[in-house]
């Protein structure tokens, strides 16, 4: 693979900073810190690029998500919430995790954000597991946690607008070969392998990294009338997701309509965030960590490097209209290689305008191409490439030690079971 010139020092700068965040030598926060340090010194690119993940909406729905979570468990409505799941989810661990996993999912159906699901439902988990007498940072805590992170992300790639790498590729897809990619033909090409059976590989793989031992709940926990503080949230969370449901007829960002929503519940006197609750329950250093990965991003994207990672990569990959399935795996691994550079947002982007050459090399069609590659960023190796995980495993303190297990397990695992079995329901689906 050759680099020009120009390049070397940003590709040295992006591998060390990933190579910190996938080795967890120091703090997520000061490795970002360091990469916008090194960026700006070094002028590997402009301050506007470096520093775009501020200006995103992922960073400012991250934000907007602690608030409204921290206004979830101050007025005490995650905790009632909590008790209509924990009777039927507290009878075993395996119901318990796989509760959670198809909450997260059927979520995706009606609210378009992950940061928003997740800021929905980890003050609610974590009330839930309190309730089952499940020690926070134990390893049920931890499972429980995760079951939201990676339920969140990774099953909703199988609905076409729950997932911001769907929506790139769907806009990369339209913008380089006018290709619209409908809701009904995704979904029944995604959700049996990338849905259901993820969903299965998911609930397997945390019962078994993390077991718990969640105390049966017989009779409902008796609860209190509602406060009137609870009432206002219930109405500020319903008009929330009301707009971030409708966010296709309106076009307001559900970004903008989260940040609306968690300055409301700041407000002095209307709202329920005080400033030291605000202090101690927004985690700035996931901010500036989710801020640096779509800073990494942008550089990449925008120096070229990106395009260089991948003519290179392209050059190495078998691909042969002979060995359909072989070619099937290639186009699944180089999009998981593109994973570790420009992460699950930045994948879509950068592939997807190749696809018509990947399509003349294997012999499948445009479609085919393009869609291959979901599996593939929906199933980080690191947490880091998916920032909702991260956000999800800041929310419950969960090590990166313990994400970056489960990662590797359910990556391992999707490679040898699930790729198969998505390249055979490509091929009765006609796709292959």
């Amino acid at each position: 693979m050759h680099f020009p010139s120009d390049l070397w020092l940003t590709g040295i700068v992006v591998a060390m900073t990933i190579l910190l965040w996938a080795t967890a030598r120091l703090p997520e926060f000061i490795t970002a810190l360091l990469f916008f340090a090194a960026a700006m010194l070094l002028h590997i690119a402009p301050a506007a690029t470096v520093f775009s993940g501020f200006a995103s909406s992922a960073f400012w729905l991250v934000l907007s998500g602690f608030i409204l979570g921290v206004a979830i468990r101050q007025v005490g409505l995650a905790d009632r919430l909590a008790s209509l799941l924990v009777m039927p989810l507290s009878r075993s661990w395996p119901r318990m995790i796989g509760g959670v996993i198809v909450l997260s999912y059927l979520l995706a159906y009606v609210m378009p954000s992950n940061m928003g699901r997740i800021a929905l439902l980890m003050p609610v988990v974590g009330a839930l597991a309190r309730q089952a007498s499940i020690a926070e940072g134990s390893r049920g805590w931890t499972g429980l946690a995760l079951a939201v992170g990676f339920g969140t992300f990774q099953l909703s790639a199988s609905i076409l607008p729950a997932n911001v790498p769907n929506l790139v590729m769907s806009g990369a897809a339209e913008n380089a070969f006018h290709l619209h990619l409908a809701w009904m033909p995704w979904w029944f090409l995604h959700t049996p392998v990338v849905g259901i059976m993820k969903g299965v590989l998911l609930m397997l793989c945390l019962c078994w990294l993390f077991p718990g031992r969640p105390k049966p709940v017989i009779g409902r926990l008796k609860q209190p009338p509602l406060s009137n503080d609870e009432r206002r949230l219930m109405v500020i969370l319903a008009l929330t997701l009301l707009f971030w449901m409708t966010d296709s007829l309106h076009g307001i960002s559900p970004a903008w309509i989260g940040l609306a929503a968690a300055c409301v519940c700041l407000l002095p006197r209307i709202g329920f965030v005080s400033g030291d609750a605000f202090a101690s329950g927004v985690n700035f250093r996931t901010c500036l960590y989710v801020a640096a990965i779509l800073g990494v991003t942008a550089v990449v994207v925008e120096s070229g490097l990106g395009a260089v990672i991948a003519h290179g990569l392209l050059a190495m990959t078998p691909l042969s209209p002979q060995q359909p399935f072989i070619s099937f795996l290639s186009l699944s691994a180089l999009t998981s290689a593109l994973n570790f550079v420009v992460t699950a947002n930045g994948v879509p982007a950068m592939f997807t305008p190749m696809a018509q050459q990947f399509a003349g090399a294997s012999g499948f069609p445009l479609l085919t191409v393009i869609m291959i590659q979901v599996l593939a960023y929906a199933t980080p190796l690191l947490p880091y490439q998916a920032s909702p995980i991260v956000v999800a495993m800041a929310l419950g303190k969960v090590s990166p030690r313990d994400g970056v297990r489960l990662c590797v397990w359910l990556a391992v695992l999707s490679a040898l079971l699930l790729l198969p079995l998505n390249y055979l329901w490509f091929r009765v689906l006609g796709y292959v």
